[in-house]
């Protein structure tokens, strides 16, 4: 239990990859980490090295599933009182490839936790954040979910990254006044689980600008599109 005024943060997915890469450094700024993680037990390691550098506990969610959403949030809102940070950065990426090959149930399983996840969790502490008057959101999202350069394949996925993107701009609006700042990041090419061995990025890169984007200053942008800390269009 926390009930000093360090900023509480929630990173979804933070049990590997960019997810856990993002809790460590979020916790090297002095920020309680909530570290999201569908098993508790798969955040072990996140965990020691978080603790390492800074303070934090493991908290379990499926951002798949409304009853995990809303434990969390009674948890969050019992131990905590507030949630300052919120990373949505759980995703799954199962696409087949092929448009014609990808199932309408390919594309809602995706969008469940890609998109509907997100969504529910803007939708439950956002409100704690307005009545704080601060917040900082930070949706992972990914190039290919740009309309200004879409190419083809892989339709469920980049219909979901899409989707967040469009997600991005339109809660933006909800947190203007309230010293809340809500954008997109696109990671890179990341050397993860999803990424795969020959990306081009190594995971610390993949998270920097997650983490500038969720440590913005009181007059930083929002409801924007970044990649390497800089605008990129839709």
């Amino acid at each position: 239990m926390n009930q000093s005024k360090e900023k509480i943060a929630l990173v979804t997915g933070a049990n590997r990859g960019i997810g856990k890469q993002v809790s460590i450094d979020l916790a090297k700024q002095g920020i309680y980490v909530l570290i999201g993680s569908r098993n508790a037990s798969d955040a072990e390691d996140t965990f020691k090295q978080v603790t390492a550098v800074g303070k934090g506990e493991i908290v379990s969610l499926d951002v798949s599933k409304e009853q995990s959403i809303n434990e969390v949030s009674d948890v969050i809102t019992g131990s905590f009182g507030r949630l300052d940070i919120l990373v949505n950065n759980a995703g799954i990426f199962t696409d087949p490839g092929s448009f014609f090959d990808t199932t309408t149930e390919d594309l809602h399983r995706t969008l469940l936790v890609n998109v509907f996840g997100p969504f529910r969790l803007i939708q439950v502490f956002l409100p704690m954040m307005v009545q704080n008057n601060f917040g900082r959101i930070v949706n992972v999202s990914s190039g290919m979910g740009q309309l200004s350069d879409m190419g083809g394949g892989y339709p469920a996925y980049r219909i979901s990254k899409t989707a967040i993107n469009a997600l991005t701009n339109l809660v933006s609006t909800e947190g203007v006044g309230k010293n809340i700042k809500i954008n997109s990041v696109c990671p890179g090419w990341v050397k993860t689980d999803m990424g795969g061995a020959s990306a081009t990025r190594p995971v610390e890169k993949g998270a920097e600008t997650i983490v500038w984007a969720a440590t913005l200053p009181d007059n930083g942008p929002t409801g924007k599109f970044f990649r390497d800390k800089k605008e990129i269009p839709w």
